[in-house]
């Protein structure tokens, strides 16, 4: 909660304000019954009609008065509740951005999106009308029995008795309801993340005819998350009717004791009538408690849950003083480059004391069995993960001593699994860069062999691609990504097995464009198949994490090694594709 307390101070003068209007409105309210009382005497009296029309006059004019006051307390405090829930969003998803990647890897999709929508809300509820309620509660309270007690201790004493139910019933339901939302809010994290997976994956689904078993996993979770509403509900009901039993209770109490003192001569109607009138003010707040209550706790259950992100520290961040990226000069350098995933892979390293340069201008390829850590090495470079030990140079600096903004802009990666955003063709590929031209975007998506492809499309590079791209086939997705590296035209080129869904010829006709833009670049190439490689400057041979072969084509296939007997396998394959 401190970290709200933050939030809170940002708009202190909006809720200062908001709470003065709510002394203001409490102040009309409480006089109202004041002048009734003083009406009603007047015509227990005998009084005339114009005393009584005055005070008439002085109720209409207080009443008005209240409700101007009271919209404007909640135009502020509503307001700034509302202007922290932007703040808070905006903050949310800006930490979610600096987060490293391994984050993503433990946490689920939906279960980010409900924190980030419901509990947002939730905390926004709270800082709204749970504050207004907060304070106006109270406040009516302390106002309420200060009038009252001025006209009659024994009376108010009687009147106020049955509140002592309230300390019962939030000392009881307090933590049980602060429990039971977290668990509500838990389960409609889990119920998002099923649906948000579901969707995502709707092709898997329906390929194999799981519509009835996911329908029938819903099914069960939102039961679960009915039952766990159910029971806070039931906690919410339980405390509405008692609240509203208790102001009943006093209104009884104040009618029966009242009457019997009135017909004893120590009391005047008047009294009972203005009495029977605050109990009335108090209804509201006494009846509202266990609404306030839930919402308070809800917000406070929500606010629990965002912290956990908040306070989530991104594991890959850049230095106090970042060395400045001015282009590239010498090129990149892996340096005895060892790395682990923490506790995965049963503690073995991914990589393992792997060392090799990529000088400016030349291309290095990168082959090996699947699982060799070949895409684990790409990572690295834009530092979405760090080095377990050794180093890894740029222009011989450390890459851990430079901006990481910086670094990561000079770096274009073309991903083995193409991701799309749900947007038009051309937004996808100009996604790297905040200023191109359109002989820019034509030029990459004539390398990329995407050109053929627009003309088929619906609205060409307009076209809207869906979520992930999937309106686009493997291939075209693949292209797209290496056309919006192209775009960027970045110094480093990192091609991660980007062409694995492209037929032979296509894949020729790429790495033949491709060849123009390379000698201009520092390039790695990572692939399973020797045909993307070949013409490199240096290939590297890594196994189970190490570099075991490291030459050009021709010194590898010379020295029948591991690199050789992937050829003569990816040859015998392509043979018999020709049959």
């Amino acid at each position: 909660m401190k970290r709200l307390l933050r939030y809170l101070g940002r708009y202190w003068r909006r809720y200062l304000v908001g709470g003065v209007c709510l002394l203001g409105t409490a102040t009309l309210v409480m006089w109202i019954p004041w002048w009734i009382r003083e009406a009603v005497r007047i015509i227990e009296h005998g009084g005339s009609l114009s005393d009584v029309t005055a005070y008439a006059g002085i109720i209409a004019l207080a009443a008005v008065a209240q409700g101007v006051v009271r919209t404007y307390s909640r135009a502020l405090i509503f307001n700034a509740g509302r202007n922290v829930e932007y703040d808070l969003r905006n903050d949310l998803f800006a930490h979610l951005q600096k987060l490293s990647v391994s984050f993503y890897h433990v946490q689920r999709t939906g279960d980010l999106m409900s924190r980030v929508i419901n509990d947002i809300s939730a905390v926004r509820v709270m800082l709204g009308p749970g504050i207004l309620n907060f304070v106006n509660a109270p406040l009516y309270y302390v106002y309420a029995l200060a009038l009252m007690f001025s006209m009659d201790v024994r009376m108010t004493l009687a009147a106020v008795a049955p509140f002592t139910v309230l300390l019962f019933m939030a000392r009881k339901f307090r933590g049980e309801i602060m429990r039971s939302s977290l668990d509500v809010q838990r389960q409609m994290s889990v119920l998002s993340s099923h649906v948000q997976e579901n969707l995502s994956g709707m092709h898997v689904v329906k390929a194999y005819a799981q519509e009835g078993a996911q329908i029938g996993r819903f099914a069960a979770l939102n039961e679960d998350f009915q039952a766990k509403s159910l029971v806070l509900a039931r906690m919410r009901g339980i405390v509405g009717p008692i609240m509203q039993g208790v102001s009943a209770l006093t209104v009884l109490i104040v009618i029966w004791y009242g009457g019997i003192r009135v017909m004893r001569g120590d009391l005047l109607v008047a009294d009972i009538v203005a009495f029977i009138a605050y109990l009335n003010i108090l209804a509201w707040p006494t009846a509202a408690f266990g609404w306030m209550l839930s919402l308070v706790e809800r917000g406070r259950a929500a606010m629990k849950r965002l912290d956990e992100i908040l306070d989530a520290p991104p594991e890959i961040t850049g230095p106090p003083a970042p060395l400045r990226v001015r282009g590239l000069k010498s090129g990149v350098e892996f340096r005895n480059v060892s790395f682990s995933y923490g506790h995965s892979n049963n503690g073995q390293t991914a990589l393992d004391d792997v060392s090799f340069t990529l000088p400016v201008g030349k291309t290095v390829g990168l082959v090996g069995r699947i699982g060799s850590g070949k895409s684990t090495l790409a990572q690295l470079l834009p530092r979405l993960f760090d080095v377990s030990s050794g180093e890894i140079l740029l222009d011989g600096q450390d890459i851990r001593r430079l901006s990481l903004h910086e670094l990561r802009r000079m770096i274009g990666c073309v991903p083995q699994d193409p991701f799309l955003f749900s947007s038009s063709l051309r937004r996808n590929l100009t996604f790297g860069r905040d200023e191109v031209t359109d002989a820019e975007v034509e030029r990459a998506v004539r390398i990329a062999k995407l050109d053929r492809d627009l003309e088929i499309f619906p609205q060409g590079i307009e076209t809207i691609v869906g979520e992930r791209g999937v309106t686009l086939s493997g291939g075209q997705k693949q292209r797209a990504t290496l056309a919006r590296a192209l775009v960027m035209d970045p110094p480093v080129l990192i091609l991660d097995d980007c062409l694995s869904s492209v037929d032979a010829q296509t894949e020729a006709e790429i790495l033949h464009g491709l060849k123009a833009i390379l000698r201009e670049k520092t390039c790695l190439i990572i692939s399973h198949r020797i045909s993307a490689v070949k013409e490199a400057d240096e290939i590297l041979v890594l196994d189970a994490g190490r570099v075991i072969e490291r030459g050009s084509h021709e010194q590898l296939i010379r020295r029948q090694g591991v690199y050789a007997d992937l050829y003569r396998q990816q040859r015998l394959s392509e043979e018999l594709e020709q049959i």
